[in-house]
This record gives C-alpha cells, structure tokens and sequence, in this order.
C-alpha cells in the first residue's frame, strides 16, 4: 500500500500578493490579465471575492460590477513562480517523488519517508511549515492513490489535511459527484448522466461492460479509480519526461494587420520556442502547427511538415509565417497566434553546416538576452512596434540584427 500526499496552496494567487502588499490583506481580491493587452479576464480570486459570485473567466468590467470595491492585481508569474519554488523545496525535504500539477499543486509519494513520521504527521509538518516559513496555507489529501489524494485536498479548504483511506474510501467519498474525481470533466459527467451515474459511487458499481461499451477504454479507467484501483505513479521530481510538443501563444494587445506586424509577432513567439527547444537539446521537429484567432474571435488552425527540419529561428518564423499568410484570411486582422512544433527527438539528429551555424547564433543571441535582458539584442523589424514584439522599453544600448 502506497502513502501518497496531494498538496494544494489555497488561493494562491492571491495570496502571494497578499504577502507582497499587506495592505490588501482580507479584502476582495482578484487576479487578472493586463486590460491593455486585452487579457482582462479574471484568473484568479480569493474566497471574499468568490463571496459576491466572481468566477474565474469573468471580465474585469463583470467583477466590478459585482464587487464595487474588488482589487484588481494584474498577474505576476514570475513572482509566482518564486514563491512555488520555495514551498517546493520544501516538499522535497521529505520525498524525491513529487510530481508538479501545476504551479500551485503537487503529488507526493511518502511511502519511503516513515522517518519522517506517519503519511499524516508529514502532512501536517509541511503544512504548519508551508504556513510559518512561508506564509501560506494549504490543503492536503491524504491516500493510497493519486486519484483519491486530489480528491482529498478538494475537500476540505482552507488550511486543512483530509484522509481517505483504503478502509473508509467507500463511506466518504462514493456519495459525492461522479465529476469530483480529476478525471472526469463536462463531456464525460453529460455521458454517465444519460445513464443514471451521478455520483461515484454509481460509476464503481456499475457494470465494467457497460461502461467499456459506453465509454470505451476510458470506461474501465473510471471503474476503476472509483474503486481505488489507481496504480499510477508519483514521478520523480529530478526526472525528466519525454517532450512531445513545444509551443507558445499571445493575444496581443491590438490586431494584426500587415505582415510587417503578423511577421513580429511570429519572431517573439519563435524566439521563446527555440530557446525551449535548445534547452531540451532538442534539434529538429518534423511538424508545425499554427492556430489563428481572428478579431471576430473565429479561429482557422493547420499544421504542415517543417522543411527543412532542423531547429533555428530564422527557419522556424519564416515557416510559420509562410503557413499563417497562406491559411489566414484576407478579410480579417490576426487577434490572437499560438503556434507549436512537435513530432521531434531530442539529441537525435544531426544538424547540417549551415544550420549548425545558424543554431549556434541563436544560442549566442540566447546567451546574451538571458544576461542583459530581452531586450538587449531583438531584430530590427520588431523596432516598428515594441510591444507587438515582446520588447520592453529599452534601458541599455541594444544590438539589433535584420530579420
């Protein structure tokens, strides 16, 4: 039997900000994209706010209409991303077994960790530390699998440690919602509905045929983990997981309408896809694939083999600009890209002279951006609109080089 933590940071979003600006502390609080980069969304929001029925997704205008005196923080990732380090580290003073869900969430295998104490006392320790060393709280599920773990830390909020153990699994969870469960979102809930499955319960005592039948493959997923047979595993946090994809995507903040402007925005997502890319010792992909939000919010995807194969910024745009200017239309401005290359291996193929060239450039170029600043050394088109071009504003003499 496996000791399986999953720990949740309750509101944290918010609560990091809370740690940065005191002031704001037990007020309504939500967590947003930037209104002049038109991603004005509501990302996150702390209970108070959630009180006077802000939901994630709402527009800012929506969340204060709802909530007159709601604090509006536009979203800091880096500092978020600090600040879930640190509790990281802490996890791993108990267990190389951690597994990331997320920023803000994360599995832990204890089964080797008795020195530690029992799989609750390390709960507890960690959340106490968490809370004292760091100054959040946490929720965390206590269990024999990953599934019920998660599940565990839904339960109970905030700053709380929930055990669902393999002798009282049946008596406190199968009554809840099927869809409590991680692995069962809206189209499948609507599924086992039709069929009379409301709550967990119901989907481990149902038929295993029916389910397959009904379902497929998944269906004996579910009976599954409704059963508390879930065997997968705590990856181990030092591991490194094959990659399959590597993509990035911006809405940006006004629409594009030359190619001049398409062609600056494809650089600065290129540019973080290749320095991903390098950082995997990835050199070559087979495919790219491109998806096109237009300003009346339609969208238009394709994806088509790269050729040549190999890895570089100047190869990489030049396709993605080829396939957006041949798929887009005419009629309408480019709100929003998100382009990907995939069906690659890493360290396995051999590049050729040139592109061997052209690759070390780009490493350079990497090299010096990581230590002076993106916008230290950026192409000369990008200089018709910084922020189309990722670019902040300049504050050393940068080196510009031609697209």
């Amino acid at each position: 039997m496996r000791d399986i933590l999953h720990c949740d940071l309750n509101n944290f979003y918010a609560s990091v900000e809370c740690l940065v600006d005191t002031s704001i502390k037990n007020k309504p609080i939500a967590v947003c994209g930037d209104e002049k980069d038109r991603k004005g969304v509501v990302l996150a929001k702390n209970y108070i706010a959630k009180s006077y029925g802000i939901k994630t997704g709402m527009t800012i205008y929506e969340a204060k209409k709802m909530c007159k005196n709601i604090i509006i923080k536009t979203a800091n990732f880096p500092l978020y991303l600090k600040y879930s380090k640190m509790v990281k580290s802490i996890y791993l003073e108990y267990t190389d077994q951690m597994e990331s869900f997320g920023i803000d969430e994360a599995w832990l295998d204890v089964t080797g960790s008795r020195i530690f104490g029992s799989p609750y006392e390390i709960a507890q320790k960690i959340k106490e530390r968490v809370k004292k060393e760091i100054g959040l709280t946490i929720s965390i599920g206590v269990s024999f699998n990953k599934i019920f773990a998660k599940l565990g830390s839904d339960m109970k909020k905030p700053d709380a440690i929930t055990v669902i153990s393999s002798s009282n699994f049946k008596q406190k969870i199968w009554n809840l919602p099927a869809d409590s469960m991680i692995c069962i979102g809206k189209a499948t809930i609507k599924k086992l509905n039709k069929y009379n499955i409301f709550t967990i319960g119901d989907v481990a005592n149902t038929d295993i045929n029916f389910l397959t039948k009904k379902l497929g493959k998944w269906g004996l997923y579910l009976y599954n983990f409704a059963n508390g047979l879930d065997d997968s595993i705590v990856k181990n946090s030092f591991s490194t997981s094959k990659i399959k994809s590597i993509g990035n995507s911006n809405t940006f903040y006004k629409d594009l309408s030359t190619n001049n402007e398409i062609s600056s925005g494809v650089f600065a997502l290129t540019d973080s896809i290749v320095k991903r890319a390098f950082k995997r010792q990835i050199v070559n992909a087979k495919t790219i694939s491109v998806v096109i939000k237009n300003a009346d919010l339609t969208t238009i995807s394709k994806q088509i083999p790269l050729t040549p194969s190999s890895i570089n910024s100047s190869n990489l745009a030049n396709s993605f600009n080829k396939l957006i200017l041949d798929i887009k239309d005419k009629n309408k401005a480019i709100r929003g890209l998100s382009l990907r290359i995939t069906n690659f291996n890493a360290k396995s193929c051999q590049l050729s002279i040139f592109d061997d060239k052209t690759a070390k450039l780009d490493k350079t170029i990497q090299k010096i951006k990581e230590k002076y600043g993106k916008d230290a050394i950026f192409r000369a088109n990008n200089l018709l609109d910084k922020r189309i071009g990722g670019l902040e504003p300049l504050n050393i003499h940068p080196i510009s080089f031609l697209s």
